[in-house]
Protein backbone atom coordinates (compact mmCIF):
# COMPACT_ATOMS: atom_id res chain seq x y z
CA UNK A 1 0.00 0.00 0.00
CA UNK A 2 3.07 2.21 0.23
CA UNK A 3 5.64 2.25 -2.54
CA UNK A 4 9.11 3.75 -2.28
CA UNK A 5 11.21 4.66 -5.30
CA UNK A 6 14.87 5.42 -4.68
CA UNK A 7 17.25 7.09 -7.07
CA UNK A 8 20.67 8.69 -7.21
CA UNK A 9 23.15 5.94 -6.41
CA UNK A 10 26.22 5.25 -8.48
CA UNK A 11 29.99 5.19 -8.69
CA UNK A 12 31.95 8.18 -7.40
CA UNK A 13 35.58 8.90 -6.61
CA UNK A 14 36.73 9.50 -3.04
CA UNK A 15 35.97 13.07 -2.05
CA UNK A 16 33.07 13.26 -4.45
CA UNK A 17 29.37 13.84 -3.87
CA UNK A 18 26.10 12.06 -4.53
CA UNK A 19 22.47 12.85 -3.78
CA UNK A 20 19.96 10.11 -3.02
CA UNK A 21 16.22 10.67 -3.23
CA UNK A 22 13.32 8.51 -2.09
CA UNK A 23 9.71 9.19 -3.08
CA UNK A 24 6.82 7.61 -1.22
CA UNK A 25 3.40 7.04 -2.74
CA UNK A 26 0.23 5.12 -1.99
CA UNK A 27 -2.55 5.31 0.55
CA UNK A 28 -0.64 7.59 2.89
CA UNK A 29 -2.39 9.72 5.48
CA UNK A 30 0.73 11.05 7.14
CA UNK A 31 4.44 10.29 7.33
CA UNK A 32 6.24 10.57 10.64
CA UNK A 33 9.84 9.42 10.26
CA UNK A 34 11.90 9.15 7.08
CA UNK A 35 15.43 7.90 6.94
CA UNK A 36 18.34 6.26 5.21
CA UNK A 37 20.16 3.12 6.24
CA UNK A 38 23.04 1.30 4.60
CA UNK A 39 24.39 -2.20 4.44
CA UNK A 40 27.83 -3.21 3.22
CA UNK A 41 28.63 -6.81 2.20
CA UNK A 42 29.05 -9.00 5.26
CA UNK A 43 27.85 -6.30 7.64
CA UNK A 44 24.61 -5.49 9.39
CA UNK A 45 22.32 -2.75 8.17
CA UNK A 46 23.08 0.48 10.01
CA UNK A 47 21.44 3.84 10.45
CA UNK A 48 22.79 6.68 8.34
CA UNK A 49 20.32 9.48 9.08
CA UNK A 50 16.69 10.05 10.01
CA UNK A 51 14.41 13.07 9.97
CA UNK A 52 11.06 13.65 11.65
CA UNK A 53 8.09 15.44 10.15
CA UNK A 54 9.07 18.50 12.12
CA UNK A 55 12.59 18.44 10.75
CA UNK A 56 14.54 17.02 13.67
CA UNK A 57 17.51 15.03 12.40
CA UNK A 58 19.72 12.24 13.68
CA UNK A 59 22.99 11.14 12.08
CA UNK A 60 25.44 8.32 12.50
CA UNK A 61 28.70 9.63 13.92
CA UNK A 62 30.54 8.40 10.84
CA UNK A 63 28.62 10.74 8.52
CA UNK A 64 28.16 13.84 10.67
CA UNK A 65 29.40 16.94 8.90
CA UNK A 66 29.47 15.18 5.51
CA UNK A 67 25.88 14.02 4.91
CA UNK A 68 22.69 16.09 5.07
CA UNK A 69 19.20 14.65 5.19
CA UNK A 70 16.16 16.67 4.14
CA UNK A 71 12.51 16.06 3.33
CA UNK A 72 9.65 17.63 1.45
CA UNK A 73 6.42 16.89 3.33
CA UNK A 74 4.24 18.10 0.47
CA UNK A 75 5.87 15.68 -1.98
CA UNK A 76 6.53 12.82 0.47
CA UNK A 77 10.19 12.74 -0.46
CA UNK A 78 13.40 12.41 1.52
CA UNK A 79 16.86 13.17 0.21
CA UNK A 80 20.38 12.48 1.38
CA UNK A 81 23.14 14.80 0.23
CA UNK A 82 26.46 13.00 0.59
CA UNK A 83 29.70 14.97 0.39
CA UNK A 84 33.35 14.10 0.97
CA UNK A 85 32.57 10.48 0.26
CA UNK A 86 34.99 7.83 1.45
CA UNK A 87 35.53 4.24 0.30
CA UNK A 88 34.03 3.08 3.60
CA UNK A 89 30.74 4.72 2.58
CA UNK A 90 30.37 2.05 -0.10
CA UNK A 91 27.15 0.13 0.58
CA UNK A 92 23.59 -0.46 -0.48
CA UNK A 93 21.54 2.48 0.77
CA UNK A 94 17.95 1.85 1.82
CA UNK A 95 15.15 4.33 2.38
CA UNK A 96 12.78 3.78 5.32
CA UNK A 97 9.46 5.53 5.77
CA UNK A 98 7.07 5.23 8.72
CA UNK A 99 3.64 6.68 9.12
CA UNK A 100 -0.11 6.09 9.01
CA UNK A 101 -2.24 4.90 6.10
CA UNK A 102 -5.61 6.33 5.16
CA UNK A 103 -7.07 3.19 6.74
CA UNK A 104 -5.51 4.39 10.05
CA UNK A 105 -3.11 1.46 10.09
CA UNK A 106 0.53 2.24 10.73
CA UNK A 107 3.17 1.36 8.15
CA UNK A 108 6.93 0.88 8.18
CA UNK A 109 8.21 0.43 4.63
CA UNK A 110 11.64 -0.13 3.11
CA UNK A 111 12.85 0.75 -0.35
CA UNK A 112 14.56 -1.69 -2.68
CA UNK A 113 17.97 -0.11 -2.14
CA UNK A 114 20.38 1.83 -4.31
CA UNK A 115 24.08 1.06 -4.58
CA UNK A 116 26.71 3.65 -3.71
CA UNK A 117 30.28 2.77 -4.61
CA UNK A 118 33.17 5.06 -3.69
CA UNK A 119 36.32 4.07 -5.53
CA UNK A 120 39.10 5.55 -7.60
Amino acid sequence: QVQLVESGGGLVQPGGSLRLTCAASGSIFTISSMGWYRQAPGKQRELVATITRGGSTNYADSVKGRFTISRDNAKNTVSLEMNSLKPEDTAGYYCNVQGVLTTTRRFDTWGQGTQVTVSS
